[in-house]
């Protein structure tokens, strides 16, 4: 009889053995499965005279092949790469934006500008007027195609978040549910393998949309948590996840944040950005937060500085037929800055634009401690400004091209303490820049004022430039009775260097060479060859070397004196063309400002490819060595086969043999 037990034993051991080995076969494909192992042990032998005497083998346990270590830094790992993935396939759809080329906006904006050559060349040709008003049709179209372009990106981010949190809290939901039928198996005093195979399969989906990190409980279940240490899973029960807009700004802020909601809790807490580490809504709410914001305020500030600075200049011009410039582009609106949500004060602060040659690719946060103080921070850089009074606030935001208001003409007259207020102008500029000019005639090419040296000059002085600067201009003022005379006049007189005096004029003369733009001593003003003299809002530069008596006059374009002059002029369309050198963008010329913005955003483009294949890598070399322990080799489970099939067959050659000795036993005792 002991003999068959023993034979009994190891066919049931092998046939278990066998059983596994299959399994894992059948298993090889199947995500997350662990290799499992049958663990054998030795019966304990049964004592006798002549010793113990073996009594067979039992099957101890079916073990599951895996390292919690390689498990849990695979699954970090590949989170990481899933954020990293993801972030840097939307900064590559950003970049086609930012794309060079003949199609794209940097050369529309130079083909903009160049066109204004031929209307300098060519003042009356109205051909060349049309050319030049038709290119900035283009660019104002490029502009707001790039701007739509974007939005559809946002809607694509938004949508794939809207999914991650529909899978994530499935997700949650189903580590929850296996997490209990684990703690129930737990009572028979055997792991159920599949079921923790399958849980950790659920974990790893789990970390491709949010990092988690796990902490095992004594029953058998595991405790996940997001964020650090909020629990999303916690035995059988489920948190819930939302993307959702700040609390503090609301969907002014144009950011969206993650958000943790205990079961049977009402309550959110928003989760900190920078605490989520890897997954793809990590990633999706780095790129939207800051990579999509950056393109949009890089992109608004084009558009808004080309908008301010031409319609500036063609306004302080003339048409061809002699009436004073308009607008090229439609006025952009700034709109007014997102009071914070829990303001006590009920303040309204407005934005309009200061300096568009002073703008950042930034948006600001403005807390106030006090009625008139608080702080400034830009979160391009995130620097921050303290003002002590609401003076020191306006130099702030000026010296960032950017004036505030009440929301509408007035003056922005402070808050309450612990007011807050979210200064994002330039998210949505580019979407607004259409252009307003489609008649040739009025584009205003022309100087309002014009200048003519004194018949009796015997210097050399020559006219090098004379140009209508602004912001206020003030025209000389016209002959009474209309025929010759009157103007600004400049009169040189003796000296070394030379010197001039002025009659007719309004205001000082400065020189606008400086920051800010300084009064000239006098008079007498002293006079340097080249340098620009900047009057009443129009500015004259002139050559050579004056003798005593010499005289410039500046006269009003349209006086009678000067005829149609100004229809051949091209003074003011040479100001306009001159726009295309002047620093604008962070020390970038206006034609060079789309390529700054093309390398700040290849730049981040190409960081975060950098970052993608090193976090691919490193998650591909953990999963080996992940797959490496819990894998299953074909060719190994081949050979178990045949070694548990061979020891299966002398199990049951035993029991036959057994069989065989009992019979003959029986027949003994039977005669």
């Amino acid at each position: 009889m002991s003999l068959l037990n023993v034979g009994s034993r190891a066919l049931l051991a092998n046939q278990a053995a066998l059983q596994t080995a299959g399994h894992n076969i059948a298993n090889v494909s199947t995500p997350g499965y662990s290799r499992q192992s049958v663990v054998l042990q030795t019966v304990q032998g049964q004592f006798t005279g002549g010793g113990y005497i073996g009594k067979g083998v039992d099957v101890q346990t079916i073990l599951r092949n895996q390292s919690e270590l390689l498990t849990r830094q695979a699954t970090a790992a590949s989170a990481v790469d899933a954020g990293d993935t993801v972030r840097m396939d939307r900064l590559r759809q950003l970049q086609e934006v930012f794309a060079g080329g003949p199609s794209g906006i940097g050369a529309s904006i130079n083909e903009m500008m160049n066109a204004l050559s031929d209307v300098v060349s060519a003042p009356t040709d109205l051909t060349a007027r049309n050319v030049a008003l038709t290119r900035m049709d283009e660019t104002a179209a490029r502009m707001r195609d790039a701007s739509q372009r974007l939005d559809e990106i946002g809607y694509t981010v938004a949508e794939q978040l809207k999914g991650s949190m529909l899978a994530v809290n499935s997700l949650a939901k189903n580590i929850a549910g296996v997490n209990e039928q684990i703690a129930r198996a737990k009572g028979n005093g055997q792991p159920a393998n599949d079921l923790l195979d399958q849980r950790d399969q659920l974990i790893r989906e789990l970390n491709q949309h949010i990092q988690t990190s796990q902490v095992a409980a004594d029953d058998g279940t595991v405790s996940v948590f997001v964020a650090g240490s909020q629990p999303l899973v916690l035995g059988n029960k489920a948190a819930t996840l939302s993307i959702d807009d700040p609390a503090d700004f609301g969907a002014g802020s144009g950011k969206k944040v993650l958000n943790f909601q205990q079961p049977g809790s009402a309550t959110k807490v928003e989760l900190n950005e920078s605490m989520l580490g890897g997954g793809q809504v990590a990633g999706l709410l780095r790129f939207q937060n800051n990579d999509l914001a950056e393109g949009r305020n890089l992109l608004g500030r084009m558009a808004v500085a080309i908008s301010e600075s031409m319609n500036t200049q063609n306004k302080l011009g003339l048409t061809l037929d002699g009436q004073p410039g308009e607008n090229l582009f439609a006025p952009i609106s700034l709109g007014n800055a997102t009071a914070g949500s829990g303001n006590n004060s009920g303040a309204t602060m407005g934005l309009q634009v200061a300096d568009p040659t002073k703008l950042q690719a930034s948006s600001y946060e403005i807390a106030f401690t006090g009625a008139t103080a608080g702080s400034v921070t830009r979160h391009s850089d995130n620097k921050v400004f303290a003002f002590a009074n609401l003076g020191e606030l306006t130099t702030i935001m000026g010296n960032d091209g950017l004036a505030i208001t009440d929301g509408g003409a007035g003056t922005f007259t402070g808050a309450a303490a612990n007011d807050k207020f979210l200064v994002n102008p330039l998210v949505g500029a580019a979407a607004l820049l259409k252009s307003l000019q489609y008649s040739p005639a009025d584009l205003a090419a022309a100087n309002p004022v014009n200048a003519a040296m004194g018949a009796n000059n015997t210097g050399t002085l020559q006219l090098a430039s004379l140009k209508a600067t602004g912001p206020v201009l003030t025209l000389p003022p016209s002959p009474a009775p209309p025929a010759t005379g009157a103007g600004v006049t400049l009169t040189f007189t003796s000296g070394s260097p030379a010197t001039f005096t002025l009659a007719g004029n309004t205001g000082a003369p400065v020189d606008a060479s400086t920051t800010p733009p300084t009064t000239l001593a006098g008079p007498p003003y002293a006079f340097t060859s080249g340098q620009a003299i900047t009057i009443d809002g129009w500015e004259i530069t002139l050559n050579g070397s004056p003798k005593p008596g010499d005289t410039v006059t500046v006269g009003n374009a349209l006086d009678p004196q000067y005829g149609d002059w100004y229809q051949r002029d091209t003074g003011n369309a040479s100001a306009l063309m001159g726009l295309r050198d002047m620093p604008m963008f962070d020390g970038a010329t206006l034609s060079d400002g789309f390529a700054s913005a093309m390398a700040q955003i290849g730049t981040r483009t190409q960081s975060a490819q950098f970052a993608a294949e090193l976090s691919s890598a490193i998650a591909t070399n953990l999963e080996r060595d992940r797959t490496a322990v819990s894998g299953v080799n074909l060719d190994e489970e081949a050979a178990r086969l045949i070694q548990y099939q061979q020891a299966y067959q002398a199990s049951a050659k035993m029991l036959q043999i057994a069989q065989n000795i009992f019979d003959t036993l029986i027949q003994g005792l039977g005669r």
